[in-house]
């Protein structure tokens, strides 16, 4: 795979994004994380998996650069629902999916830790959805996710600014289990994942059936409604000039429309 690594230690499936230095969640990255899944399903023994980044970064976000080549709202809202089902798949994985989080996880990056059941950061960690920095929004559910864990004021703020918080303030807000220091950080997740490994497989599988049943009848409706206005907000010029500046390295001129 070109996008990342898969191996396996006893009962645990480890995933490291190796696409520095941004670890961008391009097509290729998701296709081979979906392959992966699919590993995962057929070999019974794989009963917890962990993410990781290599580098600086867990994942600063989606690739924006691979943006460029998309032509109308219609792919952009593919584009969405491809990275959403996934993310979906992923809450709804019968084993469970821990985030370790070093560096940054970004716009996409934290929408696919969100879709993780747990998150473990380091105290320093930059957690934010900075899509609108762009003129964009955020197009993984992460309109949808992130109200769950920090509630709708902190949404607002979060989504609204752009700016990220730290491992700490994640912690503090509940959107991570844990919040730990750099040189922790893979001791604190593998022994937290063996904690897990450790219980009886049919008791695990059975918590992973039921708690999503927590979860409201609404999320979905967001989250294809999240798709359509992603497709449409690219549409805009903002959006252009949002997604060129960034190319550039250069601060936007948003003309509102």
């Amino acid at each position: 795979m070109d996008h990342l690594t898969f191996q396996v230690e006893e009962k645990v499936g480890l995933i490291t994004f190796t696409s520095p230095p941004a670890n961008a969640l391009s097509t290729g990255l998701l296709v081979e994380l979906s392959k992966v899944l699919d590993e995962v399903e057929e070999t019974p023994q794989i009963k917890a998996i962990v993410i990781r980044g290599e580098g600086k970064f867990f994942s600063a976000g989606a690739d924006i650069k691979e943006f460029t080549s998309l032509q109308d709202a219609d792919d952009y809202t593919s584009l969405a629902e491809r990275g959403q089902q996934l993310f979906n798949r992923m809450e709804k994985f019968h084993v469970p999916i821990i985030a370790s989080i070093h560096g940054a996880a970004l716009g996409g990056g934290l929408e696919l830790a969100m879709s993780c059941h747990m998150r473990i950061v380091t105290k320093d960690a930059k957690l934010g959805l900075p899509e609108l920095t762009l003129g964009i929004i955020p197009g993984f559910a992460g309109t949808q996710r992130l109200p769950r864990y920090v509630g709708l004021p902190k949404s607002y703020e979060m989504i609204l600014t752009g700016k990220p918080i730290s491992g700490v303030e994640s912690k503090e807000w509940g959107l991570v289990n844990h919040a730990v220091s750099e040189e922790e950080l893979e001791d604190f997740t593998m022994n937290l994942v063996n904690k897990i490994v450790d219980k009886s497989g049919p008791s695990v599988q059975a918590v992973m059936d039921l708690l999503p049943y927590a979860h409201t009848s609404q999320f979905q409706a967001g989250v294809s409604e999240e798709a359509k206005r992603f497709g449409n907000v690219f549409g805009t010029e903002d959006a252009k000039e949002g997604i060129q500046a960034f190319i550039e390295k250069r601060k936007p001129n948003f003309k509102d429309h």
